[in-house]
Formats: structure tokens, C-alpha cells, sequence
């Protein structure tokens, strides 16, 4: 249960640290953070969480990580349902606390702006489309478990796991905010989506998929390249 609480919290914080930038911050008149200050917003969340509760849960925060540890032979499947599900309800949590206190601004409107949702074709913030999505889903979330798996290797140097794997999110989102608003995290993109319309429930089956079979195959990778000699 204190490994449940970790995720479901450390989620929480994700959600309320990365898209309450991008609600509350990006756009705000002659000072707003932009593209730069939403992706460091999302590293810094995982960073400083995995910090905070890497030692009670493993700071997974993400349905694709847990998925792509197991894979990896790092977590034990039957775990996963539980962890899945503290981390999408963290999520949703998140994105209620971000909804009342966007709604504090007036002509706020959830819909119209998108609420940090993720999507393709007109939902894209550059317009790009579906194949374009989800290749840039796949790939992004490999390369994220892949530097997760290395980093917290017990050939790693010891203690820096966390700042290689909340600036990996940073470069993450400079490369693909534009594509997809940036997933590679299916509780992330269901905890807002619920708040952004049928457009954005729409679309989210890509951002369950995508990320899923990214840390897959990243975790498929990694057992390759990063096998110990015999």
C-alpha cells in the first residue's frame, strides 16, 4: 500500500507539475514559460519525485514505464495492475485540482484550449498526423526506458538515476511537443483528456498504445545491448 500511495502521489505531482505548466504558465501574457519552461517542468517532476519516493516504489509514474520494466525483468507482472491503476487515478486527481484552479481565471474553458491534452491530425499542435504521432510516441518512449534501464543499472554510477532520467523527459518533450504535445505516458494523457472533451477521449487509444509498445520495445533493446558478458 505505501508503494500504491508513492505512485499515486508521485503521479499527481507529474500531472499537476507538467500539464499545470502548460495550462497555467506557458501562455501567460509577456512572462509565459513556453516550450522550454513546459519540458523542464515535466523532468523536474520526475526528477524530484524520484528522489522523493524512488526507494519506496521504484518513482515508475507511468502505466508504459511499469509495463516496459517488466519486460525488462525488473518488476514482477503481477504488480502492474495495482501500480497502473494508483498511477491513472493520480492522474485524474491531478487534473481535477489543475481544472478548478484553471477555472479561476475568467473565460477559462477546458475544451477550447485543449487543457494540456494530447492528439494528432487537428489536435496536434503542429497539425501532424496520425503515423507521425505514433511513430514519435514509439520511438520516445524506447529511448526513455532505455535511458530508465541503463541509468538505474547496478553498473550505473550510483545516485545520479534521477537526473538522467528527468532530463531524458526534458528532451523528450523539446523534440515531441510539437508532434503530440508530448505523451509517452498513458495516466498523464487520460488525467487531462477526461477535462479536454470527446476530442481528446477520442484520440487517446494512441496514447495508451503508442507509449506501451515504445517501453516494450526499449526494454527488448536494452536486454540486448546491455546484457552482461558470461
Amino acid at each position: 500500500m505505501k508503494a500504491l500511495g508513492a505512485e499515486f502521489f508521485g503521479t499527481f505531482w507529474l500531472v499537476l507539475g507538467g500539464c499545470g505548466s502548460a495550462v497555467l504558465a506557458a501562455a501567460f501574457p509577456h512572462v509565459g514559460i513556453g516550450l522550454l519552461g513546459v519540458a523542464l517542468a515535466f523532468g523536474l517532476t520526475v526528477l524530484t519525485m524520484a528522489f522523493a519516493i524512488g526507494h519506496i516504489s521504484g518513482c515508475h509514474l507511468n502505466p508504459a514505464v511499469s509495463v516496459g520494466l517488466t519486460v525488462a525483468g525488473r518488476f514482477p507482472a503481477s504488480r502492474l495492475p495495482g501500480y497502473i491503476a494508483a498511477q491513472v487515478l493520480g492522474a485524474i486527481a491531478a487534473a481535477a485540482v489543475l481544472y478548478v484552479i484553471a477555472s479561476g481565471a475568467p473565460g477559462f474553458d477546458a475544451v477550447a484550449s485543449g487543457f494540456a491534452s494530447n492528439g494528432f491530425d487537428e489536435r496536434s499542435p503542429g497539425h501532424y498526423g496520425l503515423t507521425a504521432a505514433l511513430v514519435c510516441e514509439v520511438v520516445m518512449t524506447a529511448f526513455f526506458l532505455i535511458v530508465i534501464l541503463g541509468a538505474t543499472d547496478e553498473r550505473a554510477p550510483a545516485g545520479f538515476a534521477p537526473i538522467a532520467i528527468g532530463l531524458c523527459l526534458t528532451l523528450i518533450h523539446l523534440v515531441s511537443i510539437p508532434v503530440t504535445n508530448t505523451s509517452v505516458n498513458p495516466a498523464r494523457s487520460t488525467g487531462v483528456a477526461l477535462f479536454a472533451g470527446s476530442g481528446a477521449i477520442g484520440q487517446l487509444w494512441l496514447f495508451w498504445l503508442a507509449p506501451i509498445v515504445g517501453a516494450a520495445l526499449g526494454a527488448l533493446i536494452y536486454g540486448i545491448i546491455g546484457r552482461k558478458d558470461a
